[in-house]
């Protein structure tokens, strides 16, 4: 076995340059991923194998000795991975194994490095590493599933909860002029639990990489902006003030999803920030980039932990004390941050804490779009 290992060292590049091809030609969803995405940890998968080859002379070492760790570990890395990659299914997934097993065989046969103790390792081996990959690619997708639906159900509880404070603070006594500005305030919050309800039902439905979708329209951004000023003014006793020299702010935004976003981060604000202190809302604009902030008075975030705070699928993370009480609305606002073509950042001190989201008007086109949910946040 020690000359296939030496071979399969040799060429590790030649091996899976032809397993990529061959992919490419057999597997739909290959087509779509770049080479390195594509590749991923299967150089890895390959290199663990030409070191258990090294370490056995025959079978019986082999079942009686190997728990592979090395397969084990970079197959899980590479369901990992496979879950936030597009188009993916546990299918797809054990058919590119299938062909890397069949590449693997055929090199070794064509230069004499291939016997039944060989071959029965390759068996060991890649039954091994398609175990640890489906498990790993199905147990990841689930952990989506379940955060991005506990996101949709977290996020449905603020305007239910305005509507509530609107009817229950309604009396006999304030006449029809306060009766219909509490109407108008509580249908405008059920319509938006609806929307958020669509989004929840959607979610539940979650594929590989398929992440939100979201609906992009040409629209006025400081439309949404303002609604959402306005029902937080109406709702919170916090002084909430809105700065911008914007008056109208065009471009291709999904509407509902800012709107999200920007309840999201007043309610951390309301919630986190010292008591009866105001929150501040400011947008600007420059170019094609739109600056959104939102900046309340109070304790500061951990620095130590600022840089996990929008972490999705990190649920080890999150689970810890301060950084668990800021919800799970924030990894939301990340992904709508990077579907709008931007990004979402935190600064925090003793003077308080702001956090800025980048959106670029013009990074897409009007229509229905997914995102894709990326595992790498889990891995770092």
């Amino acid at each position: 076995m020690k000359n296939a290992a030496q071979y399969i060292r040799d060429h590790n590049e030649e091996i899976i340059e032809e397993w990529e091809n061959t992919v490419k030609k057999e597997i739909e969803a290959s087509r779509e991923t770049n080479s390195l995405a594509l590749r991923n940890q299967l150089p890895h998968v390959l290199s663990d194998i030409a070191e258990i080859m090294e370490r056995y002379n025959d079978f019986e070492e082999v079942k009686n000795n190997e728990k592979f760790e090395e397969i084990i570990n970079n197959s899980i890395d590479h369901g990992r991975h496979r879950a936030s990659s597009s188009a993916y299914d546990v299918g797809q997934i054990l058919q590119e194994l299938i062909v890397f097993h069949r590449v693997i065989t055929e090199n070794l046969r064509q230069h004499n490095h291939y016997n039944i103790e060989v071959g029965i390792l390759l068996k060991y081996t890649l039954e091994t590493a398609m175990f640890n990959t489906a498990k790993s690619f199905s147990n990841s997708l689930q952990a989506m599933r379940e955060k991005l639906t506990g996101t949709l159900a977290h996020d449905i509880k603020n305007p239910i909860s305005a509507a509530y404070l609107g009817i229950n603070s309604l009396s006999y006594e304030d006449g029809p002029e306060r009766f219909e500005k509490i109407k108008k305030l509580t249908l405008r919050s059920l319509k938006h639990s609806m929307e958020l309800i669509e989004g929840l039902l959607d979610s539940i439905s979650l594929k590989a990489g398929d992440g939100i979708t979201f609906n992009f329209e040409d629209t006025d951004l400081m439309t949404d902006v303002t609604w959402v000023f306005n029902e937080a003014s109406e709702i919170y006793s916090n002084d909430i003030t809105l700065e911008t020299t914007q008056k109208v702010i065009r471009g291709v935004f999904d509407g509902t999803a800012i709107r999200r976003v920007l309840e999201n981060l007043v309610t951390n604000a309301i919630k986190h920030g010292a008591k009866n202190t105001p929150v501040k809302i400011k947008v600007d604009q420059a170019g094609d980039l739109v600056n959104i902030r939102v900046y309340n008075e109070g304790k500061p975030i951990p620095e130590e932990r600022q840089k996990d705070i929008f972490k999705f699928l990190n649920s080890a993370d999150q689970e810890k004390g301060e950084l668990k009480s800021w919800g799970m609305g924030l990894s939301l606002v990340k992904i709508v941050a990077e579907a709008h073509g931007g990004n979402v950042s935190v600064e925090s001190n003793d003077e308080g804490t702001s956090f800025i989201i980048i959106l670029n008007k013009a990074s897409n086109h009007p229509g229905k779009k997914k995102s894709k949910l990326s595992y790498e946040e889990q891995a770092n």
